[in-house]
């Protein structure tokens, strides 16, 4: 492994700030291949799921509760088969109410929406993103004992923005308010682009639409994949269309983060995605010409910009030396990602959201499967706690 070497003491540093020991840090390096570097916080062991500790904020001599129980979240697009399910074709949970009531049972205080379809046959029929819709959501949402926190829904493309795209914004952030949220976003990231040009314009849209969503009560939110913590080019030679071919070593999210509102605009770290980021975007290549070494640190980030960052997407992984990411995907708990670190870190515990997601679960040979590992990633998420110094 050459990414990280004592002579330059890069690696050990990063060690350190994440609360690694220097032989699992080394190994978990290795095992992802020579050249690659290695998420730094893999190898924590996955939370045991019998210990609930549920309502405590201290445990048998451990540290306190990191996720306090009412910020327990699920997206619920972690469990899309189960409220698309035809409730006449299955004894299982199908369709939002009867799918809440089992979140609910399992102990999840908060769901984050992923869109308002359901099975047309379900209580209230195929879509529910409307004003009656929502008032049907809120009903079931009050009876479970659920708070609703966000919805990976609708942006408006146009933009300058036309007056149907705000007609329908605000139609979305009035759903938003009928069902009790304090947040709404988007699934994607700003832009796809490397540029900072684009990046300019990206912020100006966003700043007018968190504008809008502010008249509204509501704070309006990204959501980022790996790409969006790759590094700007904004410098060196231009390519034959102009554009820059090198960086000054800023990542994208981080040049959006400076170019909004604090007041307008908030953030959602998908922190699987932003280990992956860390495995792929680790070097870039200066304005000189120079290769130069810059790890990624999610919750470094997150510390630095607290506030902006009210939501995350707690996705675990296991390490992957095949498929390019570093990671696969797995129930919450039961891979590698450090999240007692990465919580221990952010603090604010009584601010964020943290929802568990994980893309897989659903199954199409175990209609069961989604809502078994939802279960499975409740435990493991309130069963963390800080490590004692």
């Amino acid at each position: 492994m050459t990414a990280f070497n004592d002579e330059s003491g890069t690696g050990d540093a990063l060690r350190r700030a994440l609360g690694v020991n220097r032989r699992r840090f080394l190994s978990t390096c290795t095992a992802v291949g020579a050249g690659a570097i290695a998420a730094p916080v893999l190898g924590a062991s996955p939370a045991l799921a019998q210990d609930r500790g549920r309502g405590h904020d201290h445990d048998h001599g451990r540290g306190h509760v990191l996720v306090p129980p009412g910020k327990r979240g699920i997206i619920l697009y972690t469990v899309r088969d189960a409220t698309a399910r035809d409730p006449l074709a299955s004894d299982l949970p199908s369709g939002f109410r009867e799918v809440f009531k089992q979140l609910a049972r399992h102990g999840y205080r908060q769901v984050e929406f992923a869109g308002y379809g359901q099975h047309a046959n379900a209580p209230g029929g195929a879509n529910l993103g409307t004003v009656a819709g929502a008032k049907l959501l809120r009903s079931w949402l009050d009876d479970y004992g659920l708070r609703a926190q966000g919805n990976h829904g609708f942006i408006p493309p146009s933009w300058p923005l036309t007056s149907a795209d705000v007609d329908t914004f605000k139609l979305n952030l009035e759903i938003a308010n009928i069902l009790g949220m304090d947040h709404m976003g988007t699934g994607g990231d700003p832009t796809g682009s490397s540029y900072p040009a684009d990046w300019d314009v990206a912020a100006d849209k966003w700043n007018a639409l968190g504008r809008i969503a502010r008249r509204e009560g509501i704070k309006l939110y990204t959501h980022n994949h790996d790409s969006a913590y790759g590094f700007l080019l904004d410098g060196g030679p231009l390519d034959a269309q102009g554009r820059p071919t090198r960086s000054s070593g800023i990542r994208k999210l981080e040049y959006f983060l400076k170019a909004t509102d604090p007041k307008l605009v908030w953030l959602e770290m998908d922190i699987f995605w932003a280990h992956v980021a860390q495995y792929k975007f680790h070097t870039y290549t200066a304005h000189d010409g120079s290769t130069r070494e810059k790890v990624f640190d999610p919750a470094g980030l997150v510390a630095r910009n607290n506030k902006r960052y009210p939501l995350f997407h707690a996705k675990d992984g296991v390490v992957s030396t095949t498929n390019g990411m570093g990671y696969d995907m797995v129930p919450f708990g039961t891979g590698v990602i450090d999240y007692t670190t990465f919580f221990s870190r952010v603090g604010e515990r009584n601010y964020h959201n943290p929802m568990v997601e994980d893309d897989n679960s659903p199954s199409a040979t175990d209609p069961a499967q989604s809502l078994r590992e939802a279960k499975i990633s409740y435990d493991n998420l309130a069963a963390l706690r800080a490590r004692r110094r």
